[in-house]
């Protein structure tokens, strides 16, 4: 233990520690996709690939016009990488994991002290970094191909960006200038990450933080929206006017006024929550460091409503610096924003997770001081949790992807000598089907998967599918109604206790 506990203090563990963190995010990556949103993104991409179109996303053959292009994009050139598979579909996602723990990093190192221009404390961007990469949501939303995280990344690093210019500016004698344009080069990448909301999160959460802070920006950030606005809208256009030059008005009502307006204005989308939903999820995005973020709001509470004389001066830098501030306004915006919306996710508010991150490091930070074994406990408690990820990432993971899945059952049935036989659903819709049955499956005219109610429609079905046979996945609860029939011949193919897929044929055709 006594050795551990050396190396847990020495310089070698944070290298090590990143070491960790890369190998971490990137372990596990190849499990099946897992609900309706991974695979219906993955084949989008996948569609786009095949054509070798980087503008229209399509899935099924149809448009879809749900979300920008960056997530496929990158979902594109891990195609082209490592092939069309699982781990290719999710890089994209650990890549910008990993670089909203890089850019939460860099804040730590180079965020300075209003006093004589000195770094905010020894060492405080690697115990932000630690944090934030052993954080729950961090660690889940990075392993999905979905857009989450493809959003949350750029946006933290505008918002590392922006509060980096704006405290060097304001406490030194250099002007910050890098960093304003670095502020609007992630805005690009936010604005094609998830639309409109790209570019008004940082410049909602600049604007309350300086509400907030009863002063306004600095002279060279007017400046900057002369030029920064504008490359902003150009880079972003390299896909959206292509988009509209192609498809008109389908474009702007399905992106915009419905994917955009309608989605957050009403439940047309069928994710209806509580006002207060998001006051739950995000604490619960903290995990494992739930007690401290608590501590740390409260702190941090304290501090800048009354002040906080108690405070070991050592730590004045963390404590007193509008860092806290800052964070503060970051982390209600998205929140104040998402609980007024008609529909509500779990993974909307992760945008909100890397300022709480930010207000539970100052806390443990500070909570460390100079006791060696509460610096021995945080980094093992951060090592921990990596742990227990790897080992339910072996043990528990798969078997619920085995579940919520049917690659397995596509699979079962390709090796029978069906892999060229249409899938359609009965009494259910497999939008996981969507990936693993490319091109496979029953659609209606709108583009929309078709699901059977009923054994009846299964004659119809195959007339659509121009054979006389088919597969059908099935809920295993509703087998019996395929296993009675005697106008249809069927064999269960395989099952994985939840669904089955078997093969049915009519005489008739």
């Amino acid at each position: 233990m006594e050795a551990v506990s050396t190396f847990l203090r020495s310089k070698y563990f944070w290298l090590s520690f990143a070491v960790l963190t890369v190998t971490v995010y990137l372990f596990g990556l190849n499990l099946p996709l897992l609900g309706p949103d991974e695979p219906r993104y993955a084949q989008v991409a996948r569609e786009m690939f095949d054509r070798s179109d980087w503008v229209t996303p399509t899935l099924g053959g149809f448009n879809w016009f749900e979300k920008p292009a960056l997530l496929y994009w990158l979902q594109i050139v891990s195609y082209n990488i490592f092939g069309v598979n699982e781990f290719a579909a999710r890089f994209g996602s650990a890549l910008f994991g990993l670089g909203t723990i890089a850019s939460l990093w860099l804040l730590g190192e180079k965020y300075v002290s209003p006093n004589k221009d000195v770094k905010i404390a020894n060492g405080f961007g690697n115990y932000l970094a630690l944090i934030a990469a052993s954080t729950l949501g961090i660690i889940v939303f990075s392993r999905g191909a979905s857009f989450d995280i493809i959003l949350t990344f750029p946006i933290t690093a505008a918002c590392v960006s922006y509060c980096l210019f704006d405290h060097i500016s304001l406490n030194t004698d250099r002007r910050g200038r890098g960093w304003l344009f670095a502020f609007y080069f992630f805005i690009c990448f936010a604005l094609l990450a998830k639309g409109l909301v790209g570019i008004i999160f940082p410049f909602a959460i600049l604007s309350f933080f300086h509400v907030l802070s009863l002063r306004l920006p600095k002279k060279d950030f007017y400046i900057g929206l002369v030029w920064g606005l504008p490359v902003a809208f150009l880079v972003a256009a390299l896909w959206y006017l292509p988009m509209y030059l192609s498809h008109g008005w389908p474009f702007i009502d399905e992106f915009f006024v419905q994917h955009h307006f309608q989605r957050y204005t009403s439940n047309k989308y069928q994710h209806p929550q509580p006002l207060h939903f998001f006051f739950w999820v995000l604490p619960l995005m903290t995990v494992p460091w739930l007690p401290f973020f608590f501590a740390g709001m409260w702190s941090g509470a304290k501090q800048l409503l009354m002040g906080g004389d108690d405070i070991d001066m050592r730590y004045q830098n963390v404590v007193y610096s509008p860092l806290l501030l800052y964070s503060a306004s970051w982390l209600l915006v998205p929140l104040v924003f998402f609980s007024f919306s008609g529909s509500k996710l779990p993974g909307y508010i992760l945008p909100a997770v890397p300022p709480a991150i930010i207000i539970a490091a100052v806390f443990v930070y500070k909570w460390i001081g100079e006791r060696a074994w509460r610096d021995v406990l945080v980094k093992g408690f951060a090592v921990a949790t990596f742990a227990v990820v790897v080992g339910l990432l072996i043990f528990t993971v798969p078997k619920f992807a085995e579940r919520d899945s049917v690659k397995s059952l596509i699979a079962a049935a390709d090796a029978r000598g069906y892999s060229g036989l249409k899938v359609v659903g009965l009494h259910m819709i497999s939008h996981n089907a969507e990936f693993y049955a490319s091109g496979r499956q029953l659609r209606n005219s709108d583009g929309k998967l078709r699901k059977l109610l009923g054994p009846l429609e299964l004659r119809s079905a195959m007339q659509q599918a121009g054979s006389n046979e088919i597969l059908v996945i099935v809920p295993v609860e509703w087998l019996h109604q395929l296993q009675n029939q005697t106008d249809f011949p069927n064999e269960i193919i395989a099952s994985n206790g939840d669904v089955a897929i078997a093969i049915v044929r009519d005489n008739l055709l």
